[in-house]
């Protein structure tokens, strides 16, 4: 796709590296897509649809994976570490792709931040003698070295953290399909009446399910580190395009069948599900249940705070390539890691940590609040990007590693699917002050991006 940006040609001292190998790129995809939203948040939308909430899943889904094939394309055909920021300033002007990139970076510093606090919360519960503020703070530690260590360290961390998640959904979904075919000794199976009982497969009817969505639409969120790995990786025009085929039916099948096997087998009014997973695991009779799905649930948090450390260090670096950053913040060592955008990024977590953990439950709250919604913004822009790229390069008769398929019909269904969500967030109280607050927050950074520009050409 050619590229129309008017960026600075000039570029920091060093590029980065193509380490990453095309197995960890694709366990990355799989593994952003399942994270501590699908082992702690799940409950939350089977209990807003009940057992309907599959269709929440499988509209969320079907977003998601035309949307990751959208982005495919694009960074196929343009591995950038700016990604959907790049495609974005090709598409709709320098502007546009500031405002994402920094949008996406913020949300991302804010993020690593509550999953620090989150993991060593939840590791608390197993270990009470573990102090929460230590253990988080020693997250933050740990993981800073990995990504400075460079991507090749970050890439084989992210694999094995995936293959533990994948492994363990895999076990649950087979320990479930056990449980209703009454293969269990001492055990008896459901069968279908959680289901059809307790007011049926829709008991809160369409209002339950466009809830059900709002909550379940965040729990996809992450798949885009695939597009900016994209840069870094070993032949990222075959490897990309492998990734997102392989992902994309695989997320599917994870997720239906892991909330499949939960509505079969707890009601889905019970308060056990709180903690779905475990819920049914203890309904399976197996000790350790609680402990092991906790343990799970601090992978999930440790492995997403990885992923966004790079990413976000990854779209800063990009920002300062492009000149829509300070320039030192591309710099990058004799590994080729761009260590003041590692540093830059993981700073603002680590003084919003200190600040949780001495003023708890006050300041991430409000954070999350204002970068709660951005994910749906930077899918909204990614799609229109693709649209008007995909057009371009069409008539301009250029050749693409990966086409989309279905294009451009699946793109317009999807910014449909995303306009009924932006709808429901503005109908409903409890999610308007949120997308207020977000779209108040992307006009300021377009305006401070949009003065910035006009001061350098002046």
């Amino acid at each position: 796709m050619p590229s129309t940006s008017s960026a600075p040609a000039s570029a920091p001292s060093h590029k980065l590296e193509r380490a990453l190998k095309p197995r960890q790129l694709i366990m990355m995809g799989l593994g952003s897509a399942i994270g501590a939203g699908l082992f702690l948040g799940s409950g939350v939308g089977i209990q807003a649809a009940g057992p309907a909430v599959l269709i929440s899943y499988l509209v969320a889904g079907t977003l998601v994976i035309i949307m990751m094939h959208a982005m495919g394309e694009m960074a196929a055909a343009r591995p950038a570490s700016g990604a959907f920021s790049v495609y974005a300033a090709d598409a709709l002007g320098a502007t546009a792709g500031a405002t994402v990139g920094w949008l996406w970076w913020a949300q991302l510093v804010v993020v690593i931040a509550a999953e620090s606090v989150g993991a060593a919360g939840l590791l608390n519960t197993v270990w009470p003698q573990l102090s929460v503020p230590m253990t988080s703070l020693a997250f933050m530690l740990v993981f800073t070295a990995i990504n400075l260590l460079g991507v090749r360290n970050f890439g084989e961390f992210e694999f094995w953290f995936a293959i533990l998640k994948v492994g363990a959904i895999i076990a649950f979904i087979l320990v479930g399909i056990a449980l209703l075919l009454g293969l269990l000794p001492n055990v008896p199976s459901p069968g279908l009446a959680n289901i059809t009982g307790h007011g049926g497969f829709m008991p809160k009817g369409l209002a339950g399910i466009g809830a059900a969505l709002l909550v379940v639409i965040f729990a996809f969120g992450g798949t885009e580190i695939v597009a900016v790995a994209a840069a870094e990786t070993q032949d990222p025009e075959r490897s990309l395009a492998r990734a997102i085929r392989t992902v994309a039916w695989r997320i599917l099948v994870f997720y239906i069948g892991s909330i499949g096997v939960i509505i079969a087998v707890v009601p889905w009014n019970s308060e056990t599900l709180k903690s779905p997973f475990a819920a049914v695991l203890q309904v399976a009779n197996i000790p350790g249940a609680a402990t092991a799905i906790t343990l799970i649930a601090v992978i999930a948090l440790l492995s997403a705070l990885n992923a966004n450390l790079y990413g976000a260090s990854r779209m800063i670096y990009s920002l300062a390539e492009r000149a829509e950053a300070p320039r030192w913040l591309g710099l990058t060592n004799t590994r080729q890691v761009p260590v003041v955008a590692v540093l830059a990024s993981v700073l603002f977590g680590f003084v919003a940590t200190v600040l949780e953990l001495i003023y708890p439950n006050k300041v991430l709250p409000v954070l999350l609040n204002v970068v709660g919604s951005t994910c749906l913004l930077v899918w909204t822009i990614t799609l229109v990007s693709q649209l008007i790229l995909r057009r371009r390069a069409d008539r301009l008769g250029t050749p693409l590693p990966f086409r989309m398929a279905g294009f451009p019909y699946l793109t317009v269904l999807a910014l449909a699917i995303l306009a009924l969500i932006f709808a429901l967030l503005l109908a409903t109280p409890e999610t308007r002050l949120q997308f207020l607050s977000m779209a108040a927050f992307t006009a300021f950074i377009a305006l401070c991006s949009g003065l910035a520009r006009k001061s350098q050409r002046g």
